[in-house]
């Protein structure tokens, strides 16, 4: 008789953003949430676009996605185009696409404190929460503000400790985790700035 038995799932991570550019602070989150958690992988989702950033400030995306890769450079790290081949521009639509092309895995939404601080901005973001688990990595400054938020004011009372870390993809969401030890201070904004005020005009 056949196997009837189901592959295990695969327990993946997503990192979404502009990746404008990406950083080793990426990298670093990612590398972390896959220990930590438990991850078979992790996907950076490189968005064709975010509603509340200005659009002027961004590279061209073909850019940004090569740059994304080169940062990756790890086998676990995909870094993906997901959202702009299905013209996806909103995380809760992004989520629930990748989870009606994916039966077989399992996922945990991951981002920095500072996206915790903002997260009542997002679009559906309550919905996003109810979605998948969410990993917090701290940030430097951030760490108060964050859990302070009315995000994490509202989700407070399903936040796990991190010693659970490894159950959290189990977990039935809203779940979530803030790894308050986790604090690089790498930005892509703070980079853009550094290359433009690297930029001097030649003499002539």
């Amino acid at each position: 008789m056949p196997s009837t038995d189901q592959p295990e799932p695969r327990r993946i991570g997503l990192l979404g953003g502009s990746f404008n550019p990406a950083h080793a602070g990426h990298r670093e989150i990612s590398i972390a949430a896959r220990n930590r958690l438990g991850l078979d992988a992790v996907w950076w989702l490189v968005t064709p676009g975010n509603p509340l950033k200005d659009e002027n400030v961004y590279a061209l995306y073909d850019e940004r996605l090569r740059q994304a890769r080169q940062a990756a450079d790890c086998p676990d790290i995909v870094v993906s185009d997901f959202e702009r081949r299905h013209n996806l521009q909103y995380t809760v639509d992004t989520l629930e696409r990748l989870q009606e092309t994916n039966p077989n895995a399992l996922f945990i939404w991951l981002m920095g404190a500072d996206s915790l601080e903002n997260f009542h901005r997002w679009k559906d973001w309550r919905r996003i929460a109810q979605l998948a688990p969410l990993a917090v990595f701290n940030r430097p400054g951030y760490g108060d503000a964050a859990l302070n938020s009315e995000a994490g004011a509202a989700l407070a009372a399903f936040r796990i400790d991190t010693a659970q870390a490894q159950s959290l993809i189990n977990k039935v969401p809203p779940a979530w985790i803030f790894f308050d030890d986790a604090d690089n201070p790498l930005s892509s904004t703070a980079l853009r700035q550094k290359k433009d005020d690297s930029m001097e005009t030649p003499d002539t």
